[in-house]
């Protein structure tokens, strides 16, 4: 495993669509640990393959320590409610800003495995699997503010 580099607002490879994962092979797999080695070394909950210059469709994240959930070829299956809370991002370091999103979000993908794989989440664990979901198709959090960025 491996630390990757966080690629940064600014580069163009953040506002493009991310490919889906055709067929889980040994170099995804290394992906997806560098990417859980990466996010948490920088202390974030969440970490799209895009943010380390990988155009596919993989996601990591992370808000209980110790367990990681792997989404490959991720897409919302539903949601509800409404919550306005602050969020950031590991691409804009040091900055912030009120969005809004769902309560609470449900999201079907593969796992490592190739198997499907279903989750639910509410509060911050639905935000991330919006913001990280976002990275995929070229959107950034500051795309979802519902005020001013901060820091």
């Amino acid at each position: 495993m491996a630390i990757r580099k966080i690629v940064k607002v600014g580069d163009p490879i953040l506002r493009k669509t991310s490919r889906p994962v055709e067929e889980i092979t040994p170099r995804i797999t290394h992906l997806v640990e560098d990417m859980i080695e990466t996010m948490r070394d920088a202390n974030g909950c969440g970490l799209a393959a895009v943010q380390v210059g990988v155009l596919r469709r993989v996601v990591v994240i992370e808000v209980e320590d110790g367990k990681p959930i792997v989404l490959i070829n991720p897409k919302i299956v539903a949601f509800a409610g409404e919550q306005c809370e602050q969020e950031g991002c590991l691409s804009l370091p040091g900055k912030w800003g009120t969005t809004r999103r769902p309560k609470h979000v449900t999201v079907r993908a593969l796992d490592l495995d190739g198997k499907e794989v279903e989750y639910t989440g509410s509060d911050l664990l639905a935000r991330a699997f919006c913001h990280e979901l976002d990275h995929l198709d070229g959107k950034l959090f500051t795309d979802a503010l519902v005020g001013e960025l901060e820091g």
